[in-house]
């Protein structure tokens, strides 16, 4: 069977029952996170550009914009809503995949639901399923990552998750993966210049989720072999992959229970080395006493955050930086919404510690490998101390707690100037999504 085959039958034939409670839960829990995630992205400095340009495609939809009040039409509610998921680097992770499922899948799935009707039950299926799709395909990669994974494999994950909410039998859905494929897009090199492009990327794709299932629906036939053909979205978006260990795991392994919380609002990679300098804090270890400090970790970390801090960097440039963020976890123990802020960006003391930190390679030849990760800090009176970790905290081997889920919830909401009674309310609507008769009207509750 193909891989197209596997997946178009994943996603069409597996049933509500077949979802074992703890995926059920798992995703609830990662909706709750994405929704909150979504609201204060509203309040970005780069959400309302972004809202203004969605605004000109034409608006007199009914589906909400989170955070904002404001409604449009399916397709532009999903580009808005995924930028407004990723823009401040707070939404979840699969860390083996290397990619942020529910940015794309969250806003696309949210959209269709809340444009078509479908329940509670129908959209909590869908983005389950969608997880497997598109975590699916980032673990079968063997190489380092090349293009942006959260909006490449997110788009083909949501097309099929609205591929099932609007019962599509099998031809047409492979149709839609096909106009999947010839949407497919996302550089890296947003990410390494640091740039807002790369959460417009995850925009792209969740708006180009529901175009492919528009245009597949209409009886539009699309390329076949969407995932292997010979310029399909392995053989041009990957190196090496090996889908067999994947494709055998459907229905066995559940992508979503692997998922992550993201702790800060910063990328993935540099939250190993947050919880470091807080490790260093507690061994007593103060700004002052810097001399130098190296992170060591595997190829993936320098990559993706090893760059410096500097006087007039750009927001998106101090999410992906660890020299920044590992500075004010240091001086203050925590990252917060606000330390992205124009003042906290320049703050003179957080950049002189930020150049004495640097992210140091560690050999290892696995190219998504997040840990074992050390920081090393020599002090100026010659001492040395080191701190590891293994494991991640957020992750499903160290979950987030749920105090801390709920402190993020409510900071988020807070952010967004939301009262804290909305995230109670949503926190109960969603843990009870499956009785919801429209699952569009949970993002509903994101009003100001």
């Amino acid at each position: 069977m193909s891989a197209e085959a596997a997946f178009i039958r994943h996603a069409l034939q597996t049933r509500r029952s077949d979802i074992p409670a703890q995926a059920a839960d798992a995703a609830k829990t990662f909706y709750l996170d994405t929704l909150c995630v979504g609201a204060a992205g509203a309040m970005s400095p780069f959400a309302e550009p972004v809202r203004c340009v969605a605004r000109r495609w034409g608006q007199g939809g009914k589906v909400p914009v989170w955070g904002t009040g404001e409604t449009l039409p399916a397709a532009s509610a999903a580009y808005v809503n995924a930028f407004q998921i990723h823009c401040q680097e707070y939404d979840c992770v699969h860390e083996r995949a290397v990619v942020h499922p529910m940015a794309t899948i969250g806003a696309a799935l949210t959209a269709e639901a809340g444009d078509n009707g479908h329940s509670g039950a129908d959209l909590l299926a869908a983005i389950i399923i969608a997880v497997d799709v598109t975590a699916g395909l980032g673990v079968a990669v063997q190489s380092p990552i090349r293009f942006f994974r959260p909006a490449t494999a997110g788009l083909f994950g949501a097309t099929l998750g609205i591929a099932r909410l609007r019962g599509f039998d099998e031809a047409t859905a492979r149709n839609s993966l096909g106009y999947a494929l010839a949407q497919a897009a996302g550089t890296m090199q947003a990410h390494v210049e640091g740039k807002p492009a790369l959460p417009v990327q995850i925009a792209h794709a969740a708006r180009a989720a529901i175009v492919a299932c528009d245009l597949a629906e209409a009886g539009l036939e699309g390329p076949q072999e969407a995932l292997e053909g010979p310029y399909g979205y392995f053989p041009l978006f990957e190196h090496a992959w090996n889908l067999e260990p994947v494709l055998a795991s459907l229905g066995r392994v559940w992508r979503i229970c692997e998922v992550s919380h993201k702790p800060w609002p910063t990328g993935r990679a540099a939250q190993g080395g947050i919880a470091l300098m807080q490790a260093l804090r507690a061994e007593g270890v103060t700004p002052d006493q810097i001399d130098t400090i190296r992170l060591v970790a595997p190829p993936l970390i320098k990559r993706l955050v090893g760059r410096a801090a500097f006087a007039g960097m750009g927001l998106s440039h101090a999410r992906l930086c660890f020299a920044y963020v590992g500075a004010r976890a240091l001086m203050t123990g925590d990252v917060t919404l606000a330390d992205f802020t124009a003042e906290a960006l320049a703050d003179r003391d957080t950049l002189a510690l930020g150049a004495q930190i640097e992210v140091v390679e560690d050999g290892s030849t696995d190219p998504a490998a997040f840990t074992p990760q050390r920081a090393e800090a020599r002090l100026t009176n010659g001492q040395r101390i080191a701190v590891e970790t293994d494991v991640l905290y957020g992750s499903p081997q160290n979950p987030l707690s749920e105090q801390d889920q709920r402190s993020k919830q409510r900071s988020c909401l807070a952010f967004a100037g939301l009262p804290a009674a909305v995230g109670d309310q949503l926190a109960a609507r969603v843990g009870q999504m499956d009785n919801e008769a429209e699952g569009g009207a949970l993002a509903a509750l994101l009003t100001p």
